[in-house]
């Protein structure tokens, strides 16, 4: 018994550092203990129950990663609601390098991502929270009907060039006015065939449109009562759609530690291509999502047109002779920089704020039943609190 009881209290006693390596249906799990020792490598199912249960009796995780995938980030964040372990996300592509084997395997895949938690190693990501996922399928949605709608007009002006359709002057510089669409649906110099597909492709740009307009609305609903977003379109240059990508793929601005790593997180930090004596920028880097630097050279050109301070910065470095693709690039990233600055500290505030409204009410909830129940125990009505405490009183002295 007493060999038993001690198994038992070192179990207990026992830190777990477990891997996860992700699949649709069944996830393998890894658990080391701090030795590195593999105490657990097998697989289980794709729910935050099964994982518990297989680690369950082997010690007290201490800490979990999960390579970042489709999926991941619901079960870690299961894991971390219902389960309370501390979970990590691991970054996909640093991972895939430190793997390093041309034999991949479910087995050492875990085995590896335990080991890079346990050591501390293991090259984190940010896990967001459900709403942040939530708004980053809508944005990528919306963003995904525009690209088709953009390609069906492409199409359009592609088979009316092959037609050489020539339009009149006062449609030249209308392109896609309700004018220039009708006329391209009556013009007399398409083919047969070819007036079909015309007319073909815009219905469905204007099924897109509809498309398009709902994606808005719906992204308009999510985020009503967003903070972030309303600081966000204070900015010049910043509209809804700006706003929407900016906080569906940033999240968080304290999570930089520099507005220098911000802006290379969004694509706008020049590339170093350097060997030996030679030293040179490559272009942009290219490990970014392309929505959010699209986003933030789009926004860059509407402040070097609207902007004086943008707009000068812009001249300055066009005297100097820098193309214009490196002058909007600079102004982008000088402006996501200082968005940084003034951002860092935003999510602390608005936490603070909610706590404090929150103790509030728990104060106030508190008062109130403090009220009802004297007016129960004293025989009066909650809200006349002073009287009630004067006829307890009352009462005392008498007894």
């Amino acid at each position: 018994m007493s060999n038993v009881s001690q198994q038992v209290s070192d179990c207990r006693d026992r830190e777990l550092f477990v891997g996860i390596d992700y699949a649709d249906r069944v996830v393998q799990v890894c658990a080391m203990d701090a030795a590195g020792r593999v105490l657990l490598n097998r697989p289980c199912g794709n729910h935050w129950r099964a994982l518990v249960g297989a680690v369950a009796g082997k010690g007290v995780v201490r800490r979990a990663a999960i390579e970042a995938c489709s999926g991941a980030a619901d079960l870690a964040e299961e894991l971390i609601e219902h389960a309370g372990w501390h979970m990590e996300l691991g970054h996909p592509h640093y991972v895939a390098r430190l793997k390093g084997s041309p034999d991949k395997h479910d087995f050492g895949d875990a085995q590896l991502v335990a080991d890079l938690t346990r050591v501390g190693y293991l090259p984190r990501t940010w896990l967001p929270p459900t709403y942040i996922r939530q708004l980053r399928q809508l944005v990528v949605h919306r963003q995904q009907l525009v690209d088709q709608r953009r390609a069906v007009k492409l199409r359009v002006g592609a088979v009316l060039r092959e037609h050489r359709v020539v339009f009149p002057k006062q449609l030249a510089k209308s392109r896609w006015s309700r004018a220039w669409v009708s006329f391209a649906r009556c013009t007399m110099a398409l083919g047969e065939h070819a007036q079909w597909i015309v007319n073909q492709s815009l219905d469905q740009v204007l099924e897109l449109d509809k498309r398009v307009t709902a994606a808005e609305q719906r992204l308009a609903q999510a985020t009503k009562g967003d903070a972030m977003i309303d600081r966000l379109m204070d900015y010049p240059g910043v509209g809804e759609v700006t706003a929407w990508v900016i906080r569906a793929f940033i999240g968080r601005f304290d999570r930089f530690g520099s507005g220098k790593q911000l802006s290379r997180y969004c694509g706008l930090s020049p590339r170093n291509v350097s060997s030996g004596n030679k030293q040179s920028d490559g272009g942009l880097i290219k490990a970014s999502n392309k929505i959010l630097r699209a986003t933030m050279i789009q926004a860059a050109h509407r402040l070097i047109r609207t902007e004086p301070r943008w707009r000068t910065m812009a001249e300055q470095m066009r005297r100097r002779g820098k193309p214009p693709c490196v002058i909007v690039a600079a102004v982008a990233n000088r402006w996501i920089r200082r968005m940084h600055y003034d951002l860092r500290g935003f999510e602390q505030q608005q936490q603070q704020q909610q706590q404090q409204q929150q103790q509030q009410q728990q104060a106030k909830a508190k008062t109130a039943r403090t009220a009802a129940y004297r007016g129960q125990v004293c025989g009066s009505p909650p809200e006349d609190t002073a009287a009630a405490n004067g006829r307890c009183l009352l009462g005392a002295i008498r007894a």
